[in-house]
């Protein structure tokens, strides 16, 4: 990380930072993996088995989950939040509060040189492919193919390999 820390950032032992990487102020990472150069905005929080590639821009108030992969080159706009479990519980069939033993954290792969914009929610299980472009504000329930661009709710192709 370069320069001196910034105020409220609760960065765990376990992260493993590359590189010249530029994290702002009020910032959670705990188990995480950051590649070399990335930028992580304000009020980002990302999770236990996340991973983010090199040279990737992660702006402020977005929400990164256990189960992502995002790879090199990736742009994810303010407010972007990821999801891996699609019926999520908060108490099991015994009435107890569940534990990670009573759930799957289902895989989200976001591909090189993807943007993803502002506001945009996509839930767990998903490809975004390579280059893909992601509309301000869309809810993405499904794979997105390589060089298509999406928007919407549910999100839907407009332009690409696949409009």
């Amino acid at each position: 990380m370069s320069g001196s820390a910034p105020a409220h950032q609760l960065i765990s032992d376990d992260v493993k930072l590359g590189k010249d990487v530029k994290i702002f102020g009020f910032v959670n990472l705990y188990g995480c993996e950051i590649g070399d150069e990335t930028k992580i905005g304000s009020f980002v929080e990302v999770q236990k088995g996340a991973q983010i590639g090199p040279r990737c821009k992660i702006s402020s108030h977005t929400f990164i989950c256990e189960g992502v992969v995002i790879e090199e080159g990736v742009f994810v706009g303010h407010g972007v939040t990821f999801i891996n479990d699609r019926y999520p519980r908060a108490t099991n069939s015994d009435g107890r509060l569940q534990t990670e033993a009573d759930w799957h954290c289902q895989r989200t792969v976001i591909e090189r040189g993807a943007s993803i914009g502002s506001g945009t929610t996509l839930l767990g299980g998903i490809t975004i492919g390579a280059k893909a472009v992601i509309g301000a504000g869309s809810v993405v329930t499904k794979d997105v193919p390589p060089d298509t661009t999406v928007a919407g709710n549910p999100a839907r192709v407009l332009a690409g390999r696949h409009s």
